[in-house]
Parts: structure tokens; sequence; C-alpha cells
């Protein structure tokens, strides 16, 4: 397989219109690196530039340590499941994998031999025969897999495959693509605009915004310390909570917003970042991962503890989602996560506590995490 690097890659549309800005990611050879951010980013814009499917304005793209810019996309050795499958109605599955190894002139004896081998890892080998209108679409989605992957290319590329898919099949072809990427050690990169989907299949995701890279991380890294406020709002679900408010003064920092007030303790290595903003406004940021009630839970951690008032309560399974307002912030709605075995009523007044290690604070005006 290969490794894939992009430096400063930049692509412009007629004179003013820039889809993406700089970007600059370094993919491991076998890695799985997850493209991911809202509509219009420029995930999939990206992701045509790496294929050549989208001509380069500015920057160098590498595969295996080879400048490949000016390369045509049948010699950049990729392979792409595109999202609509892009299979042949009239030709059976077999004639549809096979297609692609015809139009290089590979031997009929290798074609067969790749076909059936492709179709045995994908269970698709009862179906070769079939047409496509004659299979579901998880069917469907893993020929166009199996059509990539008789190629043996260096990088697989995928642009949303799973978004036609129902909420089951899709959390099935995710478990079967990661299957297939240890399986193959092949180095693959996915484009998605589902962070659920991003979080769970990477090992590494690429979050983009507005054409910008906004950063680069392991899953856990991207969840535990976001780089600025729109990573640590996207990644999670549901997102991070924000507060806004200010940092004041007394024996120690303290951050304050309307009734809300709680200590900043010095050891948590903050106030040297925190001091210029003291009498400021600027983001606080909490996940509804990291509260929990000071009643029903016992924590070792040393927390900051917060009243709130609960509106409504949300079981799904195994948890519950509990929106909650601040008292005097009654058009504010935050989230909390909670054991499904706790019961809570509507108006229902309690103290939460949150670790003092899961502080976040962000600048008001850039965004960017203090810390």
């Amino acid at each position: 397989m290969a490794n894939v690097k992009l430096k400063q890659l930049k692509k412009v549309y007629g004179k003013d219109v820039i889809a993406i800005k700089g970007a600059d990611v370094s993919i491991k050879d076998k890695e799985f690196v997850v493209l991911v951010g809202p509509s219009g980013c420029g995930k999939s814009t990206l992701l045509r530039m790496i294929a050549g499917l989208e001509e380069i304005s500015e920057g160098e793209l590498f595969i295996d340590e080879e400048k490949v810019n000016d390369l045509s996309p049948k010699d950049r050795d990729i392979a792409m499941v595109f999202q609509n499958y892009a299979l042949y109605p009239h030709m059976t599955v077999f004639d549809n994998m096979a297609f692609g190894l015809k139009l290089r002139k590979h031997k009929k004896e290798d074609i067969k031999r790749r076909v059936e081998e492709a179709a045995e890892i994908l269970g698709l080998s009862e179906y070769l025969q079939r047409k496509p209108k004659e299979m579901s679409g998880g069917q469907r989605q893993r020929v166009a897999i199996g059509r990539a992957l008789v190629r043996q290319p260096k990088v697989f590329l995928f642009d949303e495959p799973l978004s036609n898919l129902d909420a089951k099949l899709r959390v099935q072809m995710r478990i079967e693509i990661k299957r297939l990427h240890k399986q193959l050690e092949a180095t693959m990169i996915y484009v998605t605009h589902d962070q659920i989907e991003a979080m769970t299949m990477g090992d590494k995701i690429v979050v983009l915004k507005d054409g910008y890279v906004q950063q680069v991380d392991s899953p856990m890294n991207l969840f535990n310390n976001p780089a600025n406020k729109f990573v640590a709002g996207f990644i999670g679900s549901p997102a991070m909570n924000f507060l806004e408010g200010r940092i004041e003064k007394s024996n120690e920092l303290e951050f304050v917003s309307g009734l809300v007030r709680f200590g900043i303790p010095e050891k948590l290595g903050l106030h040297e970042k925190l001091k210029p903003y003291i009498g400021k406004s600027l983001i606080f940021g909490f996940r509804p991962e990291y509260l929990y009630d000071k009643e029903k839970e016992n924590s070792k951690e040393l927390s900051v503890d917060m009243d709130i008032i609960l509106d409504v309560t949300e079981p799904v399974g195994s948890e519950s989602f509990n929106y909650f307002h601040f008292e005097g912030q009654e058009d504010k709605t935050f989230c909390f996560r909670s054991d499904s075995v706790y019961q809570y009523q509507g108006n229902e007044k309690i103290k939460v506590g949150l670790d003092i290690n899961r502080l976040r604070f962000f600048d008001k005006k850039t965004e960017i995490r203090i810390a």
C-alpha cells in the first residue's frame, strides 16, 4: 500500500471561489483516515483532488513519495467507491467487478481469480451472476467495494458510500469496511458528514469547515481535546454544551455566568492562560458525558458543582439525555447524560458535578481553545 501527503493543497473555482484553503495532511501507510465536516466544507472536493478527478490549483500531492499532481486518475493507482454505487445495470456482478481489469487488458484467468477472491472476502460468491437490480442496497455497495478491491490499488477512496443505506445497514457496513481494512492492511481515505461514522471508523480524523482543516487527530483526542469551538461542537452526540461567561478574580480565578459561579483551581495549570481574560467574556464548554448527578452518583474526582433545572428527559435505552437550563437563563438549553435507571421529572432542581479536569474554555472571538 502507500502513504499519502497533502502539502498546502488549494482548490479555486473561477476567480474567487476557494473550496479548499491550503490543506496539510499526512496519511501513513495502512492507515484508515476519515475526512469529516458539514455539507459544503470541501471534504468531497479534497477526496476528488486526491483521486485526480479535480485539478489541484495550488500545492503538492504525494502518493508513496511520488508527486502526482499531473498524473491522470488511472496512473495514480487508486480505486474509488462512490455514494451512488455507479454500477452498470445491464451487467452481472461478475462483469461489474471485472470491468476495470478488462479495460486494463488483464488475462481472463487473472480476472477470474481476482473477482472470485474479492467475492469470497465480501460474501458475494453466490451472487456473481445476478444483476444489480436483483440485489439489496447493502449488497450493491459490496459490489462497488469489490470492483475497487480487484484493482489491488495503493489507496482506497470512499466518498460517503453508506449515505444511501438505512440506519441498521449502515452500522453493518461500517463493521464490514473496518474488517476489510484490517484484513487487507490497506491505506483508506473515507469521506462522511456523519461524525459518529467518523469516530467509529477512523484511525485518524480530519475535521474540515469552510475549506479549512480544523484539526487532524485520533477520534478520542478530538473528543477530549478539541482545538476549537467548532470541533468541540461538531464531534460528539449530543454536542458539547457552551456557556458564555467571564473570568473574575477573588481569592482564586472564577468563572461567572449569571447565577453560575465556580472556582478554577490553580493546580489545573490554566491560570496563566486565563489571566488575560479577567473581566472579559469567554466560552465555557462541557460535554453531556462529563456531568453527573451529585446525589445519585459518587465520584472520587474533585468537581465543579452547579445547580440546574431539568426540563425534559429522553430515555434512549441504557441511558437518558436530560435537557436543562440554569436559573435565570431559561432561554438556553443544555444536556447531560445519565444512566436510565435514574428517573427525573420536569422542573426538577438538582445539583450536578463536573470533574475539574474536564473544564474546557474557548476564546469568544477566535473560538480557539484556551489550553
